[in-house]
């Protein structure tokens, strides 16, 4: 079966517009009759397809009874759902900037990561999420921080069996001594029992071959069952889905060069369990 073309946008603008469904109590058959519209119409609105102006948007938000914030947000999204990528400025209270992230996380079959600096996010504990948090530059206040360290322990909650995970780590992320000795023992020795899960592998770019292609940043890459991949880069305050054709093929292009510079699962095993001891 061929891949749907749905963009990020166009799947998030679908989902606000679902859930502004369901608060409203009427079932999308009964909305379609109030605005004389076919069922299908409703139907490929909430799957991000489009079809309607931003008159129709505001005519079905009206009887939904949407709060005004909530039309303005899905106003602004439906005016991006033609564009190929998406620039997210997260609110100042994060975790709000991981929402989109876990949501398209959802709906993936595989997630490939390349994390260069730190731990991958998904392998986290929760001291080694609060040091980092407290050493941002974002000067996040303490119940910020609380709120982050739950929200990245509750993204974790994906990792089970039914899509796949590839952890692509530099060595000097495992090396760096986040939170002293003891939250790093603590941390390996947890990547160390995740590696028993199948699903799951972790692979190990090591210092001892110099540059590398991961060299640019570090990324996640997203593989759908439905829709074409996306790639999902994080910058300071920002977080960019890319889904233009160029910049896939570029992280595609990374992604093999990883594959060729790390060590194998058993390798890369050894290695985290010598760094521990």
């Amino acid at each position: 079966m061929p891949k749907r073309n749905s963009s990020v946008v166009g799947r998030e603008f679908g989902n606000g517009v679902r859930y502004a469904i369901e608060q409203s109590g009427l079932t999308q058959r009964k909305l379609a009759e109030l605005l004389g519209w076919q069922e299908a119409k409703i139907s490929d609105l909430v799957q991000g397809k489009g079809g309607v102006d931003e008159v129709d948007l505001v005519r079905l938000l009206s009887y939904c009874r949407a709060p005004v914030a909530d039309v303005e947000h899905l106003l602004a999204l439906f005016r991006e759902s033609r564009e190929k990528g998406w620039l997210l400025f997260p609110e100042d209270g994060v975790p709000e900037q991981l929402r989109s992230l876990v949501d398209q996380e959802r709906l993936a079959s595989k997630i490939i990561v390349w994390s260069m600096n730190l731990i991958p996010g998904h392998l986290q504990i929760a001291s080694y999420i609060r040091e980092v948090a407290e050493k941002s530059s974002r000067k996040l206040q303490p119940a910020d921080v609380d709120a982050l360290i739950r929200a990245k322990l509750e993204r974790q909650e994906i990792l089970r069996p039914g899509r796949e995970f590839v952890f692509y780590v530099h060595e000097q992320a495992l090396r760096l001594p986040v939170g002293g000795s003891a939250v790093m023992k603590a941390q390996l020795h947890h990547i160390t029992t995740m590696l028993v899960r199948r699903y799951l592998t972790v692979r190990v770019v090591p210092i001892s071959i110099g540059a590398h292609a991961g060299l640019a940043s570090s990324f996640v890459q997203l593989r759908y069952d439905k829709f074409e991949p996306v790639v999902y880069v994080e910058n300071l305050n920002t977080g960019l889905f890319l889904e233009d054709k160029a910049s896939l093929d570029m992280y595609t292009d990374a992604l093999e060069g990883l594959d060729r510079d790390a060590l194998d699962a058993e390798q890369s095993r050894e290695l985290i369990t010598s760094i521990m001891f």
